[in-house]
């Protein structure tokens, strides 16, 4: 048995142990697989970790980066309660069609505002607007960006918002940005957003490695303990 079969193995025996997700999550995964989009979304795992962590911080409000098929914003929806609220982020429509259908098949549709287009032009509207404070903002679109991400996430939080950006180990390459293409642009975005986390006196966090049937991974959480003046949360 290779590593990742075995990580895969231990990932099963886990869900059906210590993580029992809901019929619901595990429809939505496999909806959206047979939609035909990428199975990128995160481990069972990893979704009920965040959907406690957003219950452990009382969060009423989620911006997420990256909705794909709705499978970790759903997570986030059932965490936020019937008055909570997710807005997450999507470029491609058709993900954003499959989401929906997924968050609303999942009675959780009137929670979830999907807003479609660039996430940086999005996120744009959404601080000219004045939205926010969120409680909790989860970071997982294309990584080349992830430090602008994390500059905006930054300008829609409070004092004791939790910030989650996913993907950062990615399989080791995190520690070398010297390749080309597509893939060294995420590498270069990750280590961007790790080295912002750890300079910004704004932010107090970690990162993590992981391992599941996805391979190997890491994410990195942080939790803002002050804001700049005159940016949304700010006093």
């Amino acid at each position: 048995m290779t590593s990742r079969e075995q990580w895969s193995a231990v990932d099963d025996y886990l869900v059906e142990t210590a993580i029992r997700p809901d019929a619901a999550s595990d429809r939505t995964r496999a909806a959206t697989h047979k939609a035909g989009l990428p199975p990128i979304e995160v481990p069972a795992g990893q979704g009920k970790l965040m959907g406690l962590i957003a219950e452990l911080a009382g969060a009423r409000s989620v911006l997420e980066f990256g909705t794909l098929g709705g499978y970790s914003t759903q997570w986030f929806a059932a965490a936020v309660g019937s008055g909570g609220t997710v807005t997450t982020l999507e470029y491609e429509p058709r993900h954003a069609e499959v989401a929906r259908a997924n968050l609303d098949a999942a009675g959780l549709g009137d929670r979830v505002q999907i807003r479609v287009g660039a996430a940086l032009d999005t996120v744009r509207e959404l601080i000219d607007s004045g939205a926010g404070p969120f409680d909790v903002v989860f970071i997982d679109a294309d990584k080349a960006n992830n430090a602008n991400y994390l500059d905006a996430a930054l300008k829609l939080s409070r004092p004791g918002t939790v910030i989650i950006g996913d993907n950062v180990v990615r399989g080791g390459r995190v520690l070398d940005d010297s390749g080309t293409g597509a893939d060294a642009a995420d590498v270069a975005g990750i280590r961007a957003y790790l080295q912002r986390q750890g300079d910004d006196p704004r932010l107090d966090g970690t990162a993590l490695q992981t391992v599941s049937g996805k391979g190997w991974d890491g994410f990195a959480l942080a939790i803002v303990r002050d804001v700049e003046p005159g940016v949304t949360g700010a006093e």
